[in-house]
């Protein structure tokens, strides 16, 4: 039974079995250098539906303008390794050690994790890495470089979910900024009860193309 912080469990391994396994049961690893790892299922839970996503005036502008070129799943690594840079150089370190980036990495090889990348003038801008399994995505982490590349990034996601009929984007845990783009917090029941639901698909697996909107069965 989790803690009242979300806490759930302690120790174990981050092999692809593990990894999958946890996410099909609401289970995420979060941990900081020189802790265990450590399992984690937050109550409550915060989540995106893909048709809810807020677009603000100044995202919409961005878009029309198409300042980024938008990719998916073709710098996966970069896109991790930026997320845990940014986070070092804001002060608090961060949990993407080289042990949970590589095996964020073999869930990538295997089609179930992903990445979203703008890109502006040749260069990585921002973007964004999750898993994928069922009808469900669940967010990782993000990160941008220029003004509102994280957010085009994230905008072209929610595009490419609902053009498959994704249920959810699980945010995990409650941020000022998701709440801004219309994420919403549920009690872990009930998104246990949508995860339930959403596994009952088959997942589509990667790579996934930005432009077609096609992915792998």
């Amino acid at each position: 039974m989790a803690r009242s912080d979300g806490l759930l469990a302690v120790g174990g391994d981050l092999s692809r079995e593990r990894l999958l396994n946890a996410y099909c049961m609401g289970i995420f690893p979060w941990y900081s250098e020189g802790e265990p790892i450590l399992w984690w299922s937050p109550n409550p839970r915060l989540i995106l539906i893909p048709s809810r996503f807020r677009v603000a005036s100044s995202l919409k502008k961005t878009l029309r303008q198409n300042r980024f070129t938008v990719t998916f799943d073709t710098a996966f690594r970069d896109v991790v390794a930026a997320c845990a840079n940014i986070r070092v150089e804001e002060g608090p370190g961060t949990w993407i050690l080289p042990e949970m980036a590589e095996a964020y990495h073999q869930l990538h090889l295997m089609g179930f994790a992903h990445s979203v990348e703008a890109w502006q003038d040749g260069e990585l801008a921002g973007g964004l890495y999750g898993v994928s399994i069922g009808r469900g995505f669940f967010g990782e982490s993000m990160f941008f470089k220029k003004s509102n590349a994280s957010k085009v990034a994230l905008a072209k996601l929610v595009e490419f979910l609902l053009a498959h009929d994704f249920d959810f984007i699980d945010c995990q845990m409650k941020t000022p900024h998701l709440m801004s783009l219309g994420a919403r917090e549920v009690p872990r029941s009930v998104f246990l009860d949508m995860l339930h639901q959403t596994l009952e698909y088959p997942s589509l697996r990667g790579p996934w193309c930005a432009n077609s909107g096609q992915g792998a069965a």
